[in-house]
């Protein structure tokens, strides 16, 4: 991958020749950081020392041991004729959250809303599913496909498969009653979330619920909650209107870490 387009933004930070710290270090400090953090991409060509001496104002010398620092610490490899590569690869840890404040919104949001049931049905999930629930041959899951609105505008639609929920789990007590609370009454208790955001594109079924056009840009949410002894209990899947629902996060310094 060329270094070019991302170099782009990061040769516009100026190295501080004032500074008490050697002008070596404020660039393999500059260049490291953008590596840990995935701006410099794993495989992609850093410019040669000439390069970054020309970029950075600075000598040849400076720009060599800069790189040769990254080599020591496996952040780059260096090869004649063929230049100097990124080989690290970014991982994004996740962001820990209190459990308690997100359950708390989410029981809000239920609370706030109108919910349609529009699919109620016992039925074996799809494979990789199955695998992370660990489902026997033959196990099945209570699957239901929802539409959340407000105001009678809808604005998430919600296809979820869920295990131990054997007993208020009729389409009535579904509708008036928040998940939470039918997991509770079914003696299960939330104990560990685990969230991804992304994005996706509407299909024509979602885009009918959610009353817009299909390849409409969506607001994807997979959730994966988990009881007191980490059983995965329920998978969600959600899709949000981009307009009429946003989702946000207050988060402070864990002060274990």
């Amino acid at each position: 991958m060329s270094f070019d387009s991302q170099f782009t933004s990061l040769n516009q930070t100026k190295l501080n020749e004032e500074s008490p710290t050697p002008l070596y270090y404020q660039l393999y400090s500059l260049l490291k950081q953008n590596i840990l953090n995935g701006s410099l991409e794993d495989g992609s060509q850093l410019p040669t020392e000439l390069g970054l001496s020309q970029a950075f104002s600075i000598s040849r010398i400076t720009a060599k041991r800069a790189l040769d620092e990254l080599a020591a610490e496996g952040l780059v490899a260096r090869r004649r004729a063929k230049g100097t590569h990124v080989t690290h690869k970014y991982q994004p840890k996740p962001v820990k959250a209190p459990l308690v404040g997100m359950l708390q919104e989410l029981e809000f949001m239920g609370q706030h809303s109108e919910a349609k049931v529009i699919e109620l049905t016992t039925a074996r999930p799809p494979g990789d599913i199955a695998q992370e629930f660990a489902l026997l041959e033959g196990e099945t899951l209570l699957k239901m496909t929802r539409v959340r609105s407000r105001l009678h505008e809808a604005f998430g639609y919600y296809t979820s498969w869920s295990k131990g929920l054997s007993k208020f789990n009729e389409k009535a007590s579904l509708e008036s009653t928040t998940r939470l609370e039918i997991f509770r009454k079914n003696g299960i208790e939330i104990k560990h979330v685990k969230q991804i955001l992304s994005a996706t594109a509407a299909t024509p079924e979602v885009a009918k619920e959610l009353d817009v056009e299909p390849g409409f840009p969506l607001l994807s949410l997979t959730r994966r909650s988990y009881d007191e002894n980490e059983n995965l209990v329920d998978y969600l899947h959600a899709q949000y209107h981009p307009e009429r629902f946003q989702y946000r996060m207050d988060l402070t310094p864990d002060s274990s870490n």
